[in-house]
């Protein structure tokens, strides 16, 4: 009997979490971190400041759960799973630039607003060096799967290849492209593909190994 009593509960509280985190995502979207207060957060989820605090101990414990929230939503690990499993690095890094222009869009407004507000305000900066520490070691053992299939293009190594990589798919190239020229995200991935395989792959380079 106990038993059913809890599950009930923990569902609740489990949705009522999750509401939270709905909350907190869009007052950054539209207004910043900046904006987005325990007070604010109980307003736009409905309910009262003390049961945001049965939650979350403070705000830098919401804004840390963010970034969780939003991978999950969004499906990071599934959506970014094709590239891990494709044949050879090449594929894979064709696949990452497809799946990266495809997602973007969906997390460009909440990153940026974490991005913009990092300096200033020390939970978002915690947000954002999650963030970034998964691009880096997603970005990297792409670069490296290259690296040990021998095509990695002359010039670099895995460290500043990991680097440039990282800068070319930042938010703001990802916004000039699809905000500020209208790329849609089929063309941004096409041009992606097309500027990664030039820059990060060996010339004489097919199906992901050297030509004889």
């Amino acid at each position: 009997m106990a038993r059913s009593i809890e599950e009930p509960r923990n569902a609740r509280s489990r949705r009522s979490r999750a509401a939270l985190l709905r909350a907190a995502r869009e007052l950054v979207e539209e207004h910043g971190m900046a904006a987005t207060t325990m007070a604010a957060v109980a307003e736009r989820a409905g309910v009262s400041r003390r049961a945001v605090y049965l939650h979350f101990a403070s705000r830098a414990e919401l804004i840390s759960e963010l970034f969780d929230y939003v991978s999950e939503v969004e499906d990071i690990e599934g959506r970014f799973a094709p590239v891990s499993d494709a044949p050879d690095a090449v594929a894979a890094l064709e696949r990452f630039a497809h799946r990266h222009a495809a997602f973007l869009p969906r997390i460009l407004a909440v990153s940026r607003a974490v991005e913009r507000e990092a300096g200033d305000d020390p939970d978002a900066a915690r947000h954002w060096a999650a963030a970034m520490s998964w691009r880096y070691a997603t970005n990297r053992a792409l670069i490296a799967r290259l690296d040990a299939e021998g095509v990695l293009a002359p010039g670099w190594t895995v460290d500043t290849a990991t680097d440039m990589l990282l800068a070319l798919v930042s938010n703001g190239v990802g916004e000039t492209l699809l905000a500020d020229r209208g790329w849609t995200p089929e063309q941004m991935g096409d041009r992606m593909a097309r500027l990664l395989h030039s820059t990060f792959v060996a010339t004489g380079t097919r199906g992901g190994r050297p030509l004889p």
